[in-house]
This record gives C-alpha cells, sequence and structure tokens, in this order.
C-alpha cells in the first residue's frame, strides 16, 4: 500500500512538474516588476513602502482570480492558500517581495511568483493534494527599511518577536508598527489569521546570489544549509586634531588604529580562505569626516560567515585580540549585535529536493543538480526553526544580486519552478 502511495504521489508531483508554464512565469515576473521598476532594469520596493503595497494588492487579486483564500497576519505576512483533500496542516512555499533600495526583479519575487505558478500548474493538471498548500508572502526580508531583516519569518515562528520590531523606525522616523498598521488598513478586504501555525513543511525557491551554479554549469541546486554568521561594531575613539599642526608621532588618530585592525584582519581571513570563512567590514562611519581634521572616532563593522561553526568561533577568537591589540593609544569599543548558528535542513527534505531537482534536469537534459551552502540569509532560516525546511536555487548571472543588473536565464527560472512543483506536490499528498 505505501509503495502504491509512493507512486502515485510521484506520478501527481510529475504531472504538476509539466503543468508549469514558462510563458506564464515570465508574464508574471515581468508584471510584479512593474511595480517599483526603474529605467535601468532595476526595481525600488522595499517593504511597505506605497509601491509595495500595490504589488500586494496586485497578488492579492491576482490569487484570487486562481480561487485561492486569502489571509494575512499580524506581521502583514499574506497568505495565498490553495484547498487540500483534508485540513492537515498545510505545505508552503513562498518568498518576499521587498527590495533593497535598488535591487533586482527576482531577489525574493520568483520565489513567490513561481509559488503561485506552482498552484496554477496544479489547477490546470487537475491535481488535488491531500494537504492544503499555501504561498506565503514575508514581510521585511531585507532589512533595509527596517532592521533587521526576516521580520516576518521569524515573527511568525515566535510572536512574542513582533513586539520589540514594531518598534525598529526607519530613515524618516516611522516606525514598523505604524507602517504594518497602514499594510493593514490597507486591504481590510482580507481576513486576519494568527501566526505560529503548523506546517507540513516549507520549501522555498531563489536565486543563488553567488556564483557557484554559474561557474559549474549546473542549473539547479540543492541547498544543504545556510551559514552561520555573526556581526560585530567597532567603535574608535581617538583625538580629533587639525592635520596640519599636529605631529604624526603624537596623533591618536582613530582611522590609523582602524586601518591597522582592517589590514590584520583581512590578513588573517585570506589564511582561512580554503575554510570557507568570509569576512566583510561593510559600513564605516567617520567623525568629523573633513578633510583637514584627523579622524578623532570611526565605527566600521564586522560580518563573519562560516558553514562551519567552529572555525567561525576560532576566528573569532583572533579577531578580539587584533581589535584590542590595534587600540594604540585610541579607546575601543567592540559589540556584538548579531549572532546566528548554522542552519542545517534535514536530510529527508534536502532528499526530497533532489529527487525533484533531478527530475527537471533529467527532462531538460541538463547536469544534475549540486547540493550547496547558502551564504545569504532566507526567510527559510527561521523557518527551519518551525518545521521541516528546504531550499533550492538557481543561477545569478555573474553571481550578481542586490543590483539592477540581477539576472537568470529564463530556462534556469523555469525549471526551478519545475522543481518547486514536483517538491511541493510529493510533501503535499495527491
Amino acid at each position: 500500500m505505501q509503495r502504491d502511495q509512493l507512486e502515485r504521489s510521484r506520478q501527481a508531483a510529475d504531472t504538476a512538474l509539466k503543468h508549469v508554464s514558462s510563458k506564464r512565469l515570465q508574464t508574471a515576473i515581468a508584471e510584479l516588476a512593474r511595480y517599483g521598476g526603474r529605467d535601468d532594469g532595476g526595481v525600488a520596493r522595499e517593504t511597505l513602502t506605497d509601491m509595495d503595497l500595490q504589488a500586494r494588492r496586485y497578488l492579492i487579486d491576482r490569487a484570487r482570480a486562481m480561487g485561492c483564500a486569502v489571509e494575512v497576519d499580524d506581521c502583514a505576512n499574506l497568505f495565498f492558500r490553495r484547498a487540500g483533500k483534508t485540513d492537515r496542516p498545510p505545505v508552503m512555499t513562498g518568498s518576499h517581495v521587498d527590495t533593497q533600495p535598488v535591487g533586482g526583479k527576482l531577489d525574493g519575487a520568483y520565489g513567490v511568483v513561481a509559488g503561485l505558478e506552482v498552484l496554477q500548474a496544479l489547477q490546470d493538471a487537475g491535481v488535488q493534494t491531500e494537504r492544503p498548500v499555501e504561498v506565503v508572502v514575508w514581510t521585511n526580508e531585507e532589512g533595509s527599511r527596517f532592521g533587521p531583516g526576516c521580520m516576518g519569518s521569524s515573527a511568525y515562528v515566535d510572536p512574542a518577536r513582533l513586539a520589540g520590531y514594531r518598534a525598529a523606525r526607519d530613515g524618516a522616523q516611522l516606525s514598523f508598527g505604524e507602517a504594518v498598521d497602514r499594510a493593514l488598513q490597507a486591504i481590510p478586504d482580507v481576513p486576519r489569521r494568527p501566526m505560529q501555525q503548523p506546517l507540513a513543511g516549507f520549501v522555498e525557491l531563489h536565486i543563488e546570489q553567488g556564483p557557484v551554479l554559474e561557474t559549474a554549469g549546473v542549473p539547479l541546486g540543492v541547498v544543504t544549509g545556510i551559514q552561520s554568521v555573526r556581526w560585530y561594531r567597532v567603535k574608535v575613539t581617538g583625538v580629533a586634531a587639525h592635520a596640519g599642526t599636529t605631529p604624526m608621532n603624537i596623533r591618536t588618530d582613530a582611522m590609523a588604529a582602524c586601518i591597522q585592525m582592517a589590514h590584520r584582519l583581512y590578513a588573517e581571513a585570506a589564511r582561512q580562505q580554503a575554510s570557507g570563512l568570509r569576512l566583510t567590514l561593510g559600513r564605516w562611519v567617520v567623525s568629523p569626516n573633513s578633510i583637514n581634521t584627523i579622524p578623532g572616532e570611526v565605527e566600521f563593522t564586522i560580518d563573519m560567515r562560516c558553514v562551519d561553526e567552529n572555525v567561525l568561533a576560532e576566528f573569532d577568537a583572533v579577531m578580539r585580540g587584533i581589535v584590542q591589540d590595534g587600540a594604540g593609544r585610541t579607546r575601543v569599543v567592540l559589540e556584538a549585535i548579531f549572532e546566528r548558528k548554522p542552519t542545517h535542513f534535514p536530510t529527508a527534505m534536502t532528499a526530497l529536493v533532489e529527487e525533484a531537482c533531478a527530475r527537471a534536469c533529467q527532462l531538460a537534459t541538463k547536469p544534475a543538480p549540486l547540493a550547496l551552502t547558502s551564504g545569504a540569509f532566507h526567510d527559510a532560516m527561521y523557518l527551519a526553526d518551525h518545521c521541516p525546511t528546504a531550499m533550492i536555487f538557481v543561477p545569478s548571472k555573474k553571481g550578481i544580486s542586490h543590483n539592477a543588473l540581477e539576472e537568470t536565464d529564463h530556462g534556469d527560472l523555469f525549471m526551478g519552478a519545475q522543481a518547486l512543483a514536483y517538491a511541493v506536490t510529493r510533501m503535499a499528498g495527491a
């Protein structure tokens, strides 16, 4: 009996995969990109802005036209539900549609549009799944307008986080709570639902945002997990003084101290390159930031990532020593601002995604999928704390993302949606 059920499930998954439409997918990507679209091909659609709210309304209308039920929760996460034969916990897919201040048309949005394409493919194929299938639009994955990122998915998993998130403010001092309330007021026709509802599983389809798949010449990636990360803020205080009158040997130059630290940090990271360690000193604030004044205060951030938590812990200890040793006459404060352990997706889920990607690759006579780790954050990172979770990657041309030049071949996008249709249908049962 179990063997018969497995065979029926695979047949239904194959049928759904074959009903995915490349033309419909490309049209939907282009239509969503109109909301915030720029002349350079990029998209400017930061979370809960007017443009984002318009995009959300477009998606609501499209989902309803497909016969889906639409709901929203207290963090403005949107859910589009195709009913199953039973009311058991649903299988969920989706991603986010907010962008960086200037991003591309695929980051996040592709996973949402492909999720809707899967629902349409199931409809066209006449496949009725045992479990409901839901497509989600998570709120504020990017974190560019309100920090931190992944607010919607992390609050869904742990609703206690929402109270703190609501106090976050953007550059105009509007709070996230006010923005969420405004978004909810804009859709009074959408019923509210509680967060932290049980799920049978979650699969997120995403562009890789890196060069691994393209370099390997492989169209699909099976994501085994997400790197561990630690973020720090370093504040170095010296003495601001006149650039022309203060001898070099008596200066307390905050920038000089920071440069020494940066050189040593990068040198140490280069020595550990084989371990997969990634180091970025990404944000710099210099005060008074004047051409003829010695910098009196400098802040910079440290972003350290690695799939191996032990490697990261060892580098962390070295980093602390470098920062303190580089202080010289200055005063240094090192502040930990974020830490996340590595995410490892369950073997059963990665095996299912492997099966789905292999089937799509086989039909297209393309190389077999590649297993890889994500170097970027995704909503799946938090869903993995709540339910069985997996991810599928498609290549990014030249590894570019968060940029108007973000691009993926149409054929790869199509295959990604096919693999998603197969995986979701297998999980939902038929």
